[in-house]
């Protein structure tokens, strides 16, 4: 078949409901574009459209994102883990968009098994990263239960080369499906597979560990960019008249500054708000569902301080600090100890708040620019139309990706605390031998003993029992 001419419509290949191919002409399908040319420089901002087509597309998009946001409310009251399954399966929606994007029909026929395969590396890639992140969760589970510690033990103790056992599988088993003549669109699609897996669903699924630290830590870096987009999107409907970037043309400056203003007043009071529960800001150290918080006191993040300004970046915020240092030293020096002794009174979650929008608002939305460009080069408009106004769930939840890496490395580098828990505890203990765990058992009976809170009776018996399975050993 010969090949379209310049400026003839693009012909693209579809299956029909019987599984045949049918032919539709590039111009009739909605969601193609052009990558680049005369009909970008036309693009129409949302402020000069008829106002019939703008509050048309803006109703379709505020009913949208109420139903999302009543869904995501109703998941956040189930709590904990429920919210860990939501995060699996909007990734799951992702995942199956992209693996469709690069499908090329024609190939896979005579290709068979070969999407099991890349679902078996997302599942794979799935069973590493959650349960390393929920392991301390896991482990008070099981050794709350001789038998469930006696059945799944071993289970997270070689969790990390069961799971390279199971990617080892997936490899040889691409390896011996390799078929001639298919060699390229084989190795590619292996690839993309890969890439996927990186920069999708490894990135998002740093918010199941936020998760686990406190529900705050989760909802309000993702709340942060469902606000900077609302935000953003009426003051553009409203006042948007320079565009900001060729790969977003709808987008505008105007758009951009309104939406870090909204976004960062809102982070100041949401996370006050939500700082308030204590079902949003104790970490959860189990894996039970509408169970009481067990923090017995309120995290040191969320009570009031007193900051100067000459020390607030020490105690509360020191991601700015070299910054700070180096623009005060440009001031006066009466106006610089001015400055400097100036104090106010908020909790530290505020302040963290405020970075994370500042994060949220000016370079969590180069993920949808990022999209963008990647969408044009794929001459799609959406990577799909699963929430009506908004396109794919992938549409909806690329500027998540980057806040996620973002809110994760910031939390473990500035917020989490440097103490040891039960299950920290638990985990290191399961990767000692028998005979170590009863030393440590023996030890540790004395140490209560020592404080009168083990009765002598009960720390003898432990000291007897330890002894006896450390003599029986030798």
């Amino acid at each position: 078949m010969a090949s379209p001419k310049n400026g003839e419509p693009r012909t693209v290949l579809t299956r029909s409901s019987s599984g045949s191919a049918a032919r539709r002409r590039g111009r009739a399908t909605p969601d193609r574009l052009s990558s680049g040319g005369p009909k970008d420089s036309g693009t129409v901002l949302l402020i000069d459209q008829p106002v019939a087509t703008r509050y048309r597309s803006f109703r379709v998009r505020f009913v949208s994102s109420i139903v999302l946001i009543a869904s995501f409310l109703t998941i956040i009251w189930a709590g904990h883990v429920p919210l860990m399954f939501m995060v699996l399966g909007i990734q799951t929606m992702m995942v199956k968009e992209l693996f469709t994007l690069a499908r090329h029909a024609q190939a896979e026929r005579k290709l068979t098994g070969f999407r099991a395969q890349q679902w078996y590396f997302f599942f794979v890639a799935a069973f590493w990263t959650y349960i390393r992140f929920i392991k301390n969760n896991l482990i008070v589970e099981i050794t709350s239960s001789a038998s469930l510690a006696r059945s799944f033990g071993w289970l997270l103790k070689r969790h990390t080369i069961i799971s390279f056992y199971l990617y080892c599988a997936g490899f040889v088993s691409f390896v011996l499906t390799l078929k001639k003549g298919r060699y390229t669109y084989q190795f590619g699609q292996y690839a993309w597979t890969h890439m996927i897996l990186m920069v999708i669903f490894m990135p998002s699924s740093f918010f199941v560990s936020l998760l686990f630290e406190g529900i705050i830590w989760f909802l309000l870096p993702t709340a942060l960019v469902i606000v900077n987009d609302i935000m953003a999107y009426l003051a553009g409907f409203f006042f948007g008249r320079t565009p900001l970037i060729q790969l977003s043309p709808k987008k505008t400056w105007e758009g951009f500054l309104g939406g870090c203003v909204g976004t960062v007043i809102a982070a100041w009071y949401g996370s006050l708000l939500m700082s308030q529960f204590k079902w949003f800001i104790c970490p959860r150290t189990d894996l039970s569902i509408w169970q009481p918080m067990p923090c017995a006191e309120v995290p040191e993040t969320f009570r009031y301080h007193t900051f100067r300004l000459a020390d607030l970046l020490d105690e509360a915020n020191p991601a700015l600090n070299d910054f700070v240092y180096n623009v005060s030293g440009l001031l006066p020096a009466p106006l610089r100890s001015a400055v400097a002794d100036f104090s106010f009174t908020c909790l530290p979650m505020q302040l963290h708040a405020v970075s994370l929008a500042l994060f949220a608002s000016f370079i969590a939305p180069f993920g949808g620019f990022f999209a963008s460009g990647f969408k044009r080069g794929f001459k799609i408009k959406d990577f799909g139309d699963s929430i009506p106004g908004h396109g794919g769930v992938t549409d909806r939840f690329d500027c998540q990706i980057v806040m996620a890496a973002f809110a994760y490395i910031y939390f473990n580098n500035y917020v989490a605390p440097p103490t040891a828990s039960v299950a920290s505890v638990m985990s290191g203990a399961l990767k000692l031998t028998p005979q170590q765990q009863f030393e440590v058992l023996d030890r540790l009976s004395n140490v209560l003993q020592g404080q009168q809170m083990l009765p002598a009776a009960l720390g003898s018996a432990i000291a007897k029992a330890a002894s006896k399975a450390l003599t029986g050993r030798h």
